[in-house]
């Protein structure tokens, strides 16, 4: 049995007094989630706060992004290793916005991966489409070339120690939403896919669904059977949103 992960993606978000509000105002609601993990990924700069904040609850936390390398000359980045030492359990790889705005290739998020993995803290490889690609029929192709680039680097096995999460990008932001039959269909094969690596990191592996769950739709996508929860973007900032998708995972 997969355990549910509910995970808020605050993006560029934030200020001190709203990222304590919103912490303090989600401990009761991941308490009363028994069996859901909860999970909230802020900007760097309030890692600290959220430690802190979060220090004796239920909710986890990690960093949107981590750089490929530990340390060195590179301006603006932030290592893995720093971000263990911050108590990060997670950090997102491959999000669509760092795909597109940052131009990461397969290559690079494949990288990152690892580097994300080296410094023990839990990858959750963002794959998924443009809305191009899915009128064009290609979103099995494009997810399988997602994942292939990863296990070409970083092998199956990784995947047991890692957390995917299906983002349509046509369905960030922009208030469309796949139905849960097509989230459902598309985590399916992915699991599938794995499957034909080794069959058992294809049964235990968490995948989420990240393309504009909300309180409303959140219960229906959480029903599905590959559906394991919710990489959560604009609805995470949200205290009343993001309580109803964290209770409607834990039913």
């Amino acid at each position: 049995m997969r355990q549910p992960l509910v995970m808020g993606n605050w993006k560029l978000n934030g200020t001190k007094a709203s990222v304590e509000a919103l912490v303090k105002a989600l401990v009761e609601p991941a308490a009363k989630a028994e069996g859901v993990e909860v999970a909230v990924c802020p900007p760097v700069i309030f890692l600290d706060l959220v430690e802190k904040l979060t220090e004796g609850t239920r909710i986890q936390y990690g960093a949107q992004n981590a750089d490929v390398h530990t340390a060195g000359a590179f301006t603006g980045e932030n290592s893995p290793v720093m971000l263990k030492e911050f108590g990060c359990k997670y950090a997102l790889v491959g999000h669509s916005e760092r795909r597109t705005l940052h131009a990461e290739t397969d290559a690079v998020v494949a990288a990152k991966y690892v580097a994300i993995q080296a410094a023990d803290l839990v990858p959750v490889l963002c794959i998924g489409e443009t809305l191009e690609q899915f009128e064009a029929n290609q979103t099995n192709s494009v997810v399988e070339a997602q994942l292939k680039a990863v296990i070409d680097v970083a092998g199956i096995e990784s995947f047991a120690k890692a957390v995917i999460a299906y983002e349509p990008v046509w369905a960030i932001g922009t208030g469309k939403t796949a139905t849960p039959e097509i989230a459902q269909a598309v985590h399916a094969h992915i699991r599938a896919y794995l499957a034909g690596f080794n069959a058992d990191v294809a049964a235990k592996v968490q995948v989420l669904y990240g393309g504009s769950m909300n309180a409303a739709n959140a219960a229906d996508l959480l029903a599905q059977a590959d559906i394991d929860g919710g990489l959560i973007g604009g609805a995470s900032l949200k205290v009343a949103d993001f309580s109803a998708i964290i209770a409607a995972a834990a039913k």
